[in-house]
Order: structure tokens, then sequence, then C-alpha cells
């Protein structure tokens, strides 16, 4: 029977178990050198005097699903914001946007009257309320002549409101310059086309019109002057659309 030498294995295994852990360790000590480490976090750092690259402006006060529900080709936004979802008076900017620096304002803020009785997601006709939404501005017109917009522009006598506001206010003059708001009506029609695509039960005929003092009963209404700068500024190749409906539910 042949006689092993436990005592030279032993000193074999040992010796090669050694230099498995030294060559183990080295790897890890070069990766984790400080020098090296610091030579590589400086390669990533911009150089000096770089422009640093920032995101697109939004419109300030807009949750994502409001602005999620602005198409993609308008370049032109008129925001309403009601100042709470049952009051009748609001804020109106209009907004332009760039394709690499996003939206900017190009407005004041001009004070505006909504419905008496606030804002509501499901407008039914009679309700007294705006409908909250996105919504394309295409068509205008008005009793007066056309103040220059490139809007198409139906001048008519129809545009006559009698009459008294909520508030005991004459109505006269209300409809002396108008902007069609595409909720339940045919767009690239006279803001006079009384046809509803959904049906007469929830409304329609949805303007901004000369402000008249008091609240509405679906519209917006903003001061003649103001009315008059946004006709004239409101581009249909910018695809322009009013964002509407209390703060609240517009920075959702």
């Amino acid at each position: 029977m042949p006689v092993v030498n436990t005592a030279g294995r032993r000193v074999l295994t040992g010796a090669v178990c050694a230099g498995l852990l030294l060559a183990g360790c080295a790897a890890p000590r070069a990766a984790h050198d400080p020098a090296a480490a610091g030579r590589t976090t400086a390669t990533t750092r911009p150089a000096p005097g770089a422009p640093v690259l920032t995101a697109p402006a939004e419109i300030p006060g807009l949750g994502p699903a409001t602005r999620s529900r602005i198409p993609a080709a308008s370049t032109q936004a008129l925001v309403v914001k009601g100042d709470g979802p049952h009051s009748h008076q609001s804020t109106a900017v209009l907004y332009e946007r760039d394709p690499k620096t996003g939206w900017k304002a190009v407005s004041q803020p001009w004070p505006a009257h909504n419905a008496l009785r606030g804002w509501t997601a499901h407008h039914v006709a009679g309700d007294l309320r705006t409908p909250i939404g996105v919504f394309a501005l295409g068509d205008a017109g008005g009793r007066l002549p056309d103040p220059g917009t490139a809007l198409p522009y139906d001048r008519s006598e129809e545009f006559n409101m009698p009459g008294t506001g909520f508030l005991g206010e004459p109505l006269e003059g209300s409809f002396d310059h108008v902007v069609a708001i595409d909720y339940n009506r045919v767009p690239g029609t006279s803001p006079l086309n009384k046809v509803r695509p959904l049906g007469a039960g929830k409304g329609g005929g949805v303007w901004i019109h000369v402000d008249h003092g008091g609240p509405t009963r679906a519209c917006i209404s903003l001061q003649r002057d103001d009315l008059r700068q946004l006709l004239i500024a409101l581009d249909p190749a910018k695809k322009p659309v009013i964002v509407m409906g209390d703060v609240g539910t517009l920075g959702r």
C-alpha cells in the first residue's frame, strides 16, 4: 500500500489557496482605486462654459392630465382659470409654444367672467355652468366689422343681445365680437350655426364674447379691448385652443 505524504499535500494546498486569494484581491483594489475613480468622475463633468440643457417650459398651473389634452400641433393656447369651481370670475392669459423653449405668455392677465354657477365637466343645456376642457378656436364673428383677425369672421346683425344680465347689467354690445369655442358645434362654420353634434341637451353656442360686467350663461367674456387683442393675435396656422376650467381642476 503506497504511503501518502499528508503533510506535503497540506503544504501544497495551502500554497495554491494563498495564490488564488492574492489574485482575487488584486482586481477589486484596482477598481476601487480612489485616483482611478476620480479620473472617471472628471470625464463625466460638463466642460466649463458648456450650455446647460433644460426641459421646455410648461404652462404654469396646468397638471399632467390637462397638459395631455392639448394637441401636439397646437402652439397657441388661451388659458382661462376660474377662481373656484362655483365662481363666475376668471383670469385669461394667451400662451404660445416654441419647439425648443416651450410655452411663454404673450399677453397680460386679462380679467374674465364665466358662467353664473361656475364650472362643470358634464355640461348640459341650462345648467348655468361653463364646460371644462380643451377646445379648438377656429371661427369668429360679430355685429361690428372684423378688427383684423386671421380667423374666418362672420359679420351679421344677428349678433345682437338685448336685455339684461344676472346682475341687472345691459347685455347690448356683448356680441359685437365673438370667438366660437368648439364645444358641441360644427367647426369651420359661423358661430351662429345652431347644429349641435352631441344633441341639443348638451348645450352649445359657447363663445368668447365682450364682457358685460357680470356672469354669463356658459360663455367666457373679456373686456372689449382685450378681446380685440385676442382676435388679432389668434393664428389658424398655430391651431389655437382654449384651456378652461377652475384652477383646481386644471391643476390635475
